[in-house]
């Protein structure tokens, strides 16, 4: 009797660290760039593909910290969409040029209408050249400083030369949408703008003149303005707050916090966006 009760002890043992097992650790991978070397984490599904893609755009902190190559916000995000069955890579687009947090900083070195639209066009040639990629689903997604430079990424005016495959979508969360707006923005791919109501670090009447501006001009867009969120409504565990001027890898001003309601929205609303 005890051999027998051992086992399903320690069955259920085998079960429980299943159960409670850790995501994949990305893979870290390099993609040639002008002048360097661009490199990225890839989270992929299990099984050979092949599957949609998502080019996930960090912020003005950074991709990574000291202690992890991708933040948690990111990784959270990049694991949601995994088990979607989407492919995700992350430029990084800071530690390849070896500059730290750009939030603080007057002129940005990896700035999102030069660096980092460079980096998305290189990111989508190496995605498109991976047999286990649907060349044909590639998606943008990016927060804060990724989110601006995704508006770029997709302007009629960078049209994909010919034979290259095109986006299928993007989602920007709460970009600066105040150049775009006085500059006539409009897309050429179905782009969603996710914003919250109180984002001062941002500004949600500036995404709001920018998509209602290219009605009638452009692909698909909507803007999404989630009443009482702030900057970083996405951002699991983040007890709102006034942002700390001392701290680089944040805003200079402006609150930020977690808003579960419309983490949750944005959630439905992205895998959404996404499948289309």
């Amino acid at each position: 009797m005890r051999l027998p009760f051992l086992l399903s002890i320690a069955a259920l043992m085998c079960a429980g660290h299943v159960a409670a097992a850790a995501p994949a650790a990305p893979e870290t991978v390099e993609i040639s760039r002008s002048g360097g070397v661009l490199r990225a984490q890839l989270y992929k599904p299990e099984g050979d593909g092949p599957f949609p893609a998502v080019i996930a755009l960090h912020g003005c902190g950074g991709l990574g910290s000291s202690s992890a190559p991708v933040r948690p916000r990111y990784a959270d995000w990049a694991e949601q969409l995994v088990k979607t069955g989407h492919a995700v890579l992350l430029p990084d687009s800071y530690g390849s040029r070896e500059l730290g947090p750009q939030c603080h900083a007057k002129t940005r070195r990896a700035a999102g209408r030069r660096e980092r639209l460079a980096d998305i066009s290189a990111a989508r040639h190496w995605l498109a050249e991976q047999p286990w990629i649907k060349h044909q689903r590639i998606s943008l997604v990016g927060w804060d400083t990724g989110g601006s430079a995704l508006l770029w990424a997709v302007r009629p005016q960078l049209a994909l030369a010919k034979g290259e495959p095109e986006f299928r979508s993007a989602v920007a969360f709460y970009p600066d949408c105040r150049s775009s707006a006085r500059l006539g923005w409009s897309a050429r791919v179905p782009t969603l703008v996710l914003i919250g109501g109180s984002d001062d670090v941002t500004s949600p009447s500036a995404c709001r003149t920018m998509v209602e501006g290219a009605q009638g001009r452009s692909a698909l867009a909507r803007l999404v303005v989630y009443p009482g969120a702030y900057h970083d409504f996405d951002q699991s565990g983040l007890a709102p707050r006034l942002t700390n001027a001392a701290d680089p890898e944040l805003p200079e001003q402006g609150h930020l916090g977690f808003d579960p309601a419309a983490r949750s929205d944005a959630e439905k609303r992205l895998a959404h966006w996404l499948g289309r």
